[in-house]
């Protein structure tokens, strides 16, 4: 009995394996047929269901991805029957699809320019700004990366409920909103393509810099947000800003192994060990930037961003930081893409170039600001510019608020035992 358990156990993972590979495009090349990503994920996971069922006793088809893009498409040709919905499509889908077996007709069903189509189609429905972000971010993991909802719960720190209800919320409202399954033209297309940045640079951030539980750093949704990052650039090559992403993803990634220190806690950029950055993700990052920047016209916010990044990168240590480029390119971005946490990032750059007198007078400015209101961050670099001035009483306070904001378990420690120090010091 080993044997047979260990072999139906091989092709259970060998399923596992093909369906978080082709899924992103079995749901993209069923949604073109019926216009619905709920129905779309449906009718793949219904492929997926038959394979579990066949694939143990039939063994792995030669190509397993045409075999499920097969099943997937023939059941959606059955749900438009159904619903007496679509019929002129479904003649023109041919007979062989409709009564072939399944992964018959191989080239038919992964056709490289229909299924790199499709993705792009999916890609943009996912990230549509309609639903609001954290739907949008649940959603687009689900159906591009492949992740089950229990899945993105762990990476997320919340419930398989809370993804669940996210998801199945995400899918109605754009049912509701009647959005198509296509890719935009025009001035829609750049602004439906800023919603599908920013959700892959959302799950990278939550990756890069967790902001609540007890990691630091979550290695996977860094991954995730680069893979889709590296597909995004493959089907758009001719967009500046999706290259800059991508160069600004693989730059910050390099520096994964020095950002934690040996017990998790997280190590400020300044004290990283740089021989432990990622040489490969930098130059790779190198040459995103490369592409980006040989696509012309003037530089966008995620152009931009990786400028500052490969600035960083360049450095053989702290000292070398070329900070008066960094805020120059730090104000070029607040003209760019003004927003109070461009200005406090900005304040740090010209804290470090100019002195901190100068980074403060930005920080006291953004004292009002609604959206920087629970932000530790404000404090936090509020507390090393009064730092750095000799003011240590007044930077422990700021620690120690900072430390009350954040969600992060390790970077509540770090800044806990900055404030400590500091009011050591000034005691």
């Amino acid at each position: 009995m080993t044997q047979p358990r260990q072999e139906a156990s091989g092709v259970h993972r060998a399923i596992d394996a093909v369906w978080r590979l082709e899924s992103p495009r079995i749901i993209a090349g069923v949604a073109r047929l019926v216009n619905d990503l709920g129905l779309a994920e449906e009718l793949a996971q219904d492929a997926l269901v038959a394979a579990l069922e066949q694939w143990p006793g039939s063994g792995v088809p030669d190509n397993p991805g045409a075999w499920l893009m097969a099943v997937a498409k023939r059941r959606a040709i059955d749900a438009i029957r159904r619903e007496r919905r679509l019929e002129r499509k479904i003649a023109e889908l041919g007979h062989g699809l409709e009564t072939g077996a399944p992964g018959t007709d191989p080239e038919e069903a992964l056709d490289p320019e229909r299924i790199e189509d499709d993705l792009l189609r999916l890609v943009f429905t996912a990230c549509h700004p309609v639903p609001p972000a954290p739907a949008r971010v649940a959603l687009t993991l689900r159906m591009l990366g492949g992740l089950t909802t229990g899945e993105i719960a762990r990476a997320f720190l919340t419930s398989e409920a809370t993804v669940a209800q996210r998801i199945v919320r995400a899918k109605r409202t754009l049912a509701r909103a009647n959005v198509p399954f296509e890719v935009p033209a025009g001035a829609a297309r750049a602004a439906r393509l800023a919603s599908v940045l920013e959700v892959i640079y959302l799950i990278f951030n939550e990756g890069y810099a967790a902001t609540a539980g007890d990691e630091w750093v979550r290695a996977d949704l860094c991954r995730e947000a680069l893979r889709l990052g590296r597909v995004l650039a493959g089907l758009m090559p001719g967009e500046a800003e999706v290259h800059g992403l991508v160069a600004l993803m693989e730059i910050q990634a390099s520096r994964a192994r020095a950002r934690i220190g040996p017990s998790g806690e997280p190590v400020p950029l300044a004290e990283q060990d740089r021989g432990r950055w990622d040489r490969l993700l930098i130059h790779r990052g190198f040459a995103s930037l490369l592409r980006a920047r040989a696509l012309g016209g003037p530089p966008g916010p995620y152009v931009l961003q990786a400028a500052i990044a490969a600035c960083h990168a360049r450095a053989a240590t702290a000292e070398d930081t070329d900070w008066k480029q960094i805020a120059g390119l730090y104000e070029l971005l607040a003209r760019t893409a003004p927003s109070p946490v461009v200005e406090l990032n900005r304040a740090v750059a010209v804290g470090m170039a100019f002195g901190p007198e100068r980074g403060l007078a930005i920080i006291d400015a953004l004292a009002g600001e609604p959206a920087l209101r629970n932000y530790h961050l404000l404090p936090s670099v509020r507390g090393d510019l009064l730092a750095r001035l000799g003011r240590t009483a007044e930077a422990a306070a700021e620690f120690a608020r900072a430390a009350a904001l954040t969600r992060n378990t390790p970077e509540r420690r770090l800044l806990r035992r900055r404030a400590d120090e500091l009011a050591a010091r000034s005691g």
